[in-house]
């Protein structure tokens, strides 16, 4: 009998890029489908948060409720492959998103809030909350916001303290979002590399630290490698939408306003979210709608609404009154909070739609 040798491996990562020239995080881009964006040259403020335990008069709290269009193929992962058929598909084998009883598609909350975060992180003078870099390359005073509860020291960054922090929560609550279609559409994404920093020096500073947040390209569509090329995955077409509802208390005009930027509605910044897996190869794009929004605005609205056994329903801004209302925050925004190079930056990833095609060759 004779015994043959081993396969070999199968490669897991391509070979090596070659180095790049320079550091400066606007040149990474080149053939990659990302961009880097810079940190401001101030280190992140960090101050005790407004905290849960009141309604404070001269803040905002309310409801904002969204609709999402997807623009290019959706695929936010549970983690779980199952047989295509307990799930209606034709396919022998496909990874899942959540899907309700109702067969329709579900984004998790907490998938919204991280993409939403990282943008916010972006513009705001904030630190980097979560990264698998190495802790000595993060440059100083970025580190994650931890609170030091033996010397009672509550002090952190602007956006640790709307989305929260380790050992803080934060003021604003994610909802799933449903899909208003039902049934789902079978994609094929094909396998992506993991990042490799430590093969392109343009992903860190002269000093060795990192040189920035990474953000993907919107593009035109995703690519589909076909059957023979990719995973099978369940997913949302494009033109699927979906709707949720973002809850907030104790947040000031500035807070609120750089979430509406985030969120897309600043008319000189068109920005979509980039939702789920698949970034590099042009997954995940969704636009935002921000149908109406239930506010209280003042105490006058808290202590009618809370001073009563039969409070008034708040009415539900929609419309000019709504739109007046979002530009007067994201006006304020502009004025203390969001830093004007990061934003720019940030919108040239993001801006939708977009004439950018999809990249080609390794992911």
């Amino acid at each position: 009998m004779t015994n043959n040798p081993p396969p070999k491996p199968r490669r897991s990562t391509p070979p090596p890029s070659s180095p790049v020239s320079n550091n400066n995080p606007a040149e990474i881009g080149g053939s990659k489908p990302y961009k880097l964006i810079s940190f401001p040259k101030e280190r992140p403020p960090k101050n005790p948060p407004a905290g849960h335990h009141q309604y404070l008069g001269d803040r905002l709290h309310g409801t904002l409720f969204l609709t999402l269009k997807v623009q290019t193929t959706l695929h936010v992962s549970t983690g779980v492959v199952v047989m295509g058929s307990d799930i209606g598909s034709r396919v022998p084998l496909i990874k899942t998103m959540v899907q309700n009883i109702d067969q329709k598609l579900s984004i998790q909350g907490s998938s919204l809030k991280g993409c939403i975060r990282s943008a916010y992180e972006a513009i705001t003078i904030s630190c980097i909350c979560k990264t698998k870099a190495d802790r000595n390359t993060i440059p100083d005073g970025y580190s994650e916001c931890k609170l030091d509860r033996k010397k009672n020291i509550v002090k952190i960054c602007p956006a640790c303290q709307v989305f929260g922090a380790l050992d803080w929560q934060g003021l604003i609550e994610f909802s799933d979002a449903k899909c208003q279609n039902t049934g789902f559409a079978t994609g094929f994404m094909p396998s992506l590399y993991r990042p490799r920093p430590d093969q392109r020096r343009a992903y860190f500073d002269a000093r060795g630290k990192v040189a920035g947040r990474k953000f993907y390209y919107h593009t035109i569509r995703a690519i589909d490698k076909g059957q023979n090329q990719g995973i099978t995955v369940q997913q949302a077409a494009k033109e699927y939408t979906f709707k949720t509802q973002i809850q907030f208390k104790n947040l000031t005009a500035a807070e609120l306003g750089t979430l509406l930027i985030v969120l897309g509605q600043d008319p000189k910044y068109a920005i979509a979210l980039k939702v789920g897996g698949g970034k590099p190869i042009g997954m995940g794009t969704m636009t935002v709608e921000v149908t109406a929004a239930r506010v209280l605005q003042n105490k006058g609205d808290l202590r009618d609404r809370y001073s009563s056994y039969n409070p008034p329903e708040s009415d539900s801004m929609t419309g000019t009154k709504l739109q007046q209302f979002m530009q007067k925050n994201i006006q304020a925004a502009h004025s203390s909070l969001v830093q004007a190079n990061q934003l720019q930056q940030l919108a040239e990833v993001l801006k939708y739609p977009t004439d950018r095609e999809p990249p080609t060759g390794m992911y």
